[in-house]
């Protein structure tokens, strides 16, 4: 086959608003390495169409099918590598690139961060801080758990991302509530992992994500997000904020965490997303993603940074050690907009021409139910994007560009907890 053949297969593009930005960046940087992308994805294109040279539509939640369909690819094209940062999809990738001999997460790796209880014992193991943990088949079984961890726990889903079904339980009362949470939670999760939860010790300290990347099994850091919760006693994620001079970037012990976590769980090459506690008794890691940041972390990364994952995604897929190096050093964030209470969406208002402002979009349909935790998940109306001189200046831009987006809707009857949660139509991008 001549060098117009070779490829690099993407696995599910995700949604635009969630991410174009990296698949335009993508796209040029394989047309300057002299490869083409194509695409398996599981919705008709049509935003996509501009940036890859092949489009096959199939159910790539179905993994034979999803299998056969890259086969089929690959006995026409010279496929060089492949990359997916959709989440129930990372597996069946990193098997692919490993039938075809390309770079990827590895098997080990890929298990080790998509199941989080696989996580927690191999770090565990490994003699990193971890809380103390189990997973549970029962509400009887994590009563029991959790006295043995003692009080107060996490409850949450096996293998879910952006928070989803994740639940703080100060006592035995509010256990039970929250082992119903989180064991509903993982019902939309893929079949492996479904049904029961896991238990774990309350890391208490502030939390922190981390882009990074792994070539050849060398981990690197890209960059921090500040990570802002609400709606306790969940940890539903508002707002994250990328400061290029973020001071942990040096931290010699963070850095060694990170680093030692990625080599125990035996990640070879790809981008990884590592959600982290600051605690008083050091960096504890409360999960380790097969794929980039959602929530638009990522794009944040780069307007601070100018480090562009799009292109990352591509140099890593193709086997090349890929630049890290920051060109810029500012600070952006991102915040989300939530209604007071369950309602039916009429129309969102977003604000314009703001100190800071780089981007303002809704992010649901009118007619869109949003019902908030524990009857629903990710009830994101709109977000806003700034960026400011330092993250007090940024964070102050957010508030004040989210305190003008207006929100017409209808108030909702609110759900039995009891119900299986809820995603508002459209939104649940679990690459988030």
């Amino acid at each position: 086959m001549s060098t117009d053949d070779r490829v690099l297969v993407v696995i599910g593009s995700g949604l635009k608003i969630y991410r174009e930005y990296l698949i335009e960046s993508a796209a040029r940087r394989a047309a300057e390495l002299d490869l083409k992308l194509v695409l398996v994805n599981n919705l008709k294109p049509n935003w996509q169409q501009p940036y890859f040279d092949e489009i096959t539509v199939v159910n790539v939640f179905d993994h034979d099918e999803l299998r056969k369909t890259v086969r089929e690819i690959a006995d026409r094209r010279t496929v060089v590598g492949l990359f997916s940062y959709d989440e129930p999809l990372v597996m069946p990738t990193a098997e692919l690139a490993a039938e075809f001999g390309v770079p990827g997460l590895g098997l080990a790796g890929v298990e080790g961060c998509r199941d989080k209880h696989a996580t927690r014992a191999r770090l565990t193991a490994a003699g990193l801080p971890q809380p103390g943990f189990e997973l549970t088949a029962s509400v009887e079984q994590a009563r029991e758990a959790a006295a043995r961890i003692g009080y107060p726990v996490v409850v949450k889903p096996r293998a879910l991302g952006a928070s989803m079904g994740v639940v703080l339980a100060q006592d035995e009362t509010q256990l039970d509530h929250a082992y119903t949470v989180a064991s509903n939670a993982s019902l939309v999760g893929d079949e492996p992992y479904r049904d029961g939860a896991i238990v774990e010790g309350f890391a208490d300290g502030p939390e922190i994500s981390i882009d990074g990347v792994v070539h050849q099994g060398e981990y690197r850091a890209l960059f921090i997000a500040r990570k802002e919760t609400g709606h306790y006693p969940y940890f539903e994620e508002v707002g994250h904020v990328v400061d290029a001079a973020d001071p942990l970037l040096s931290e010699q012990e963070l850095t060694d965490v990170l680093t030692k976590a990625h080599e125990t769980l035996g990640v070879e090459n790809g981008m990884t997303h590592t959600e982290v506690k600051l605690t008083s008794y050091g960096p504890v890691i409360i999960e380790i993603n097969g794929r980039l940041g959602g929530d638009l972390i990522p794009f944040l990364g780069r307007i601070a940074t100018g480090v562009d994952p799009g292109e990352l995604l591509v140099e890593i897929a193709a086997g090349h050690r890929p630049d890290t190096s920051f060109s810029r050093h500012g600070v952006a964030g991102i915040r989300f907009g939530y209604p007071e209470q369950d309602v039916t969406v009429r129309g969102v208002r977003l604000p314009t021409g703001l100190p800071g402002l780089v981007t303002a979009s809704p992010m649901v349909e009118p007619g869109t139910e949003l019902r908030l935790p524990p009857g629903g998940y990710l009830a994101r109306h709109s977000f806003v994007a700034c960026t400011g001189e330092t993250t007090e200046e940024c964070t102050e831009r957010l508030t004040a560009a989210l305190a003008a987006v207006g929100l017409d809707a209808d108030p909702l009857e609110r759900k039995d907890v009891e119900a299986r949660l809820e995603m508002p139509a459209g939104l649940l991008d679990v690459d988030k």
